[in-house]
């Protein structure tokens, strides 16, 4: 397979390339009275990368949409960089830490866009993370928009732990293919070790949900085949557990959370059912999120979502997190209020990153999750003040850990601009390495001119879940019979007869 080495790279980040807190002295100033009788964060932060590509059309320098994967001791991480206001990016960004999240080293993508290594396409978007531990290669799914606005599902392969990366190779035949997302087997007792699936949309078809399996480390893939019933939705995230089912969560057009399985390596798949109604508050100041379902597994294969939803406020003027959990993929728990904050408060939480240290599992489970908050989910573009959050669990969800800021404030004129709302990402990621939770998140300074200073950042120690002490419930609660409206539909790119995104 072709490589490119990092050091041929067009930019490589050895170690840590900028520590700083959550905010600092400037940017907190320069947001006069925004949230300001909220705190600013204060937590160590580590520099992840930086947007070096100066191509007209996109806006620099930004990085956003960050997801991530460990395996042993290494974590991988992938990210937009450049973003573009008609969709996606000048191209995939990576990050490596093979030392628990101690020291990164980072880089770009080849192959993907005419920006970076010989690439043919305009821009490029949604990243994935995956570790196929049979063939010990780590793949990075995205997707590709052509100089015409058609669009494909790829992966990029790199088979020395993620230090340089193969050219792309395609996925999808479909039309207009979107929202793409992978996961590996790597459960040696699976009938199914060493297969991968990826998943995503055809916005052409109604969000179609596709499907697709590589057993050889993604260089070749199987024709894609639909769910029973051919759903629609989008942010599908394929999950397998130890046996080999795979389960896939994904948010329904109707919209719902669903979600549907395999138990035959990938060559058919359920119709979905229903995990949850989605009632959304829609986020102010026209920043671009959706209700789209965060998704992990444990060590024995219990499935975790989460999710922003406003059923638990009144006349739903905000979004709480909440969770449901499934041991089959057919039945579900009752969704339940995350307790960032007290029930009726005046936070807006959305776009959650979940994470679940897969050596832990059921009652003993360890969670981190990531997400961004508003202290007041009544502000206007003006005023809004966007935080990174960060909350976690040792018993699988029953309790949570006090809340804890991680970055901001961050004002929405910091962020970069797109057809469907200023943007730090549909989603972003928390993964465990060595014990502790490591959030992967965009976090945005004052820009200088017109230069933006958005970027992808992780703590620098990583958060310990057993230390944060669990001892918040939201066992009690129960939903009220709230009515919101969903949010903007998250799709990637708009062609000239239809609204998309």
């Amino acid at each position: 397979m072709p490589k490119n080495p990092l050091s041929l790279a067009v930019m490589a980040f050895l170690v840590v390339l900028s520590t700083g807190c959550g905010s600092d002295q400037a940017a907190t100033a320069s947001l006069g009275n925004q949230g300001s009788t909220f705190p600013p964060a204060s937590v160590p932060l580590v520099r992840l990368s930086t947007d070096i590509f100066a191509n007209p059309g996109s806006q620099h320098a930004t990085e956003v949409e960050p997801d991530s994967f460990s395996f042993g001791p290494r974590l991988v991480s992938a990210f937009q960089a450049g973003r573009i206001y008609s969709g996606g990016a000048s191209d995939i960004g990576f990050a490596v830490s093979a030392d628990a999240g101690v020291t990164w080293q980072s880089g770009f993508l080849p192959g993907l866009t005419i920006f970076q290594g010989g690439g043919t396409n305009a821009s490029v978007s949604d990243p994935a993370v995956a570790y196929d531990a049979r063939q010990d290669v780590w793949i990075i799914s995205s997707l590709t928009i052509s100089l015409n606005g058609a669009t494909q599902v790829v992966v990029s392969r790199s088979s020395d732990g993620g230090m340089s990366w193969g050219s792309p190779v395609a996925v999808s035949h479909t039309p207009d293919p979107d929202k793409d997302w992978i996961s590996c087997d790597n459960s040696r007792t699976s009938p199914f070790y060493g297969h991968c699936y990826v998943e995503w949309d055809d916005a052409s078809q109604g969000d179609r949900i596709w499907m697709s399996m590589s057993s050889d480390g993604g260089q070749t893939w199987q024709p894609e085949v639909n769910p029973a019933g051919a759903p629609g939705g989008i942010g599908g995230q394929p999950l397998v557990q130890p046996g080999g089912t795979v389960i896939v969560p994904f948010l329904g057009n109707l919209p719902q959370i669903q979600a549907f399985s395999s138990h035959d390596g990938g060559l058919t798949w359920t119709a979905p059912v229903i995990v949850a109604p989605v009632v959304a508050h829609l986020v102010a100041g026209g920043l671009r999120t959706d209700p789209l379902p965060s998704a992990q597994v444990d060590g024995a294969g219990t499935i975790y979502v989460v999710w922003q939803d406003c059923s638990f406020r009144a006349s739903c003027v905000g979004n709480d997190l909440v969770m449901s959990t499934s041991t089959d993929g057919a039945s579900w728990t009752q969704p339940a209020r995350i307790p960032i904050s007290a029930i009726g408060s005046t936070l807006d939480d959305f776009i959650p990153g979940l994470g679940v240290d897969s050596t832990t599992s059921g009652a003993g489970a360890h969670l981190g999750l990531t997400y961004y908050f508003y202290p007041q989910a009544n502000c206007t573009v003006a005023t809004c003040a966007l935080y990174a959050g960060f909350i976690s669990s040792t018993d699988g969800g029953s309790n949570w850990s006090p809340a804890t800021s991680v970055a901001g404030p961050m004002s929405l004129a910091w962020l970069p601009a797109t057809q469907s709302g200023v943007m730090v990402g549909d989603y972003i990621s928390t993964s465990f390495v060595g014990g502790k939770a490591f959030g992967i998140f965009a976090v945005a300074k004052a820009k200088s001119g017109s230069t933006f200073d958005e970027a992808i950042y992780t703590t620098q120690s990583g958060f310990d879940a057993v230390a944060a002490n669990s001892r918040s419930s939201s066992s009690v609660e129960l939903p009220l019979r709230a009515h919101g409206r969903r949010a903007r539909p998250t799709l990637e790119y708009r062609p000239p007869l239809r609204v998309r995104r």
